[in-house]
């Protein structure tokens, strides 16, 4: 895998990655996600739905008009189901609910590549 962008830091969600990617980016707010994105043109990003300055979703929908092809897993706090629901009409791939568990994290990135192998 050539690498990841992480929006938002969160060290288990890195300790999970850092297992299997690498991760060549972490974006601290929505504009800096989308900034990152373009520069780097990760394989992947996961994607914090609550960001300062542009949220999840119109990071989510920002990255997707420049490159529809984009491979984008949401993370989403417990108790934010009609927003993850939003975020995968727009166009994201998969989601993880916080806390992260290490298997659904994996799964989720996972599926990005078994989809597109298919």
């Amino acid at each position: 895998m050539d690498g990841e962008l992480t929006v938002r830091r969160d060290q288990r969600r890195r300790e999970i990655l850092d297992a299997e990617f690498k991760v060549v980016a972490e974006a601290e707010n929505g504009d800096d996600a989308l900034s990152l994105y373009n520069e780097s043109k990760p394989e992947f990003v996961t994607l914090d739905i609550t960001m300062p300055k542009m949220n999840g979703l119109a990071a989510l929908k920002n990255i997707l008009a420049a490159d529809p092809g984009a491979k984008i897993v949401i993370v989403s706090a417990v108790g934010q189901k009609q927003i993850v629901f939003e975020a995968i009409s727009i166009g994201a791939k998969d989601f993880v609910i916080k806390p992260f568990e290490r298997d659904r994290v994996l799964k989720a990135v996972r599926r990005l590549f078994e989809a597109a192998a298919s």
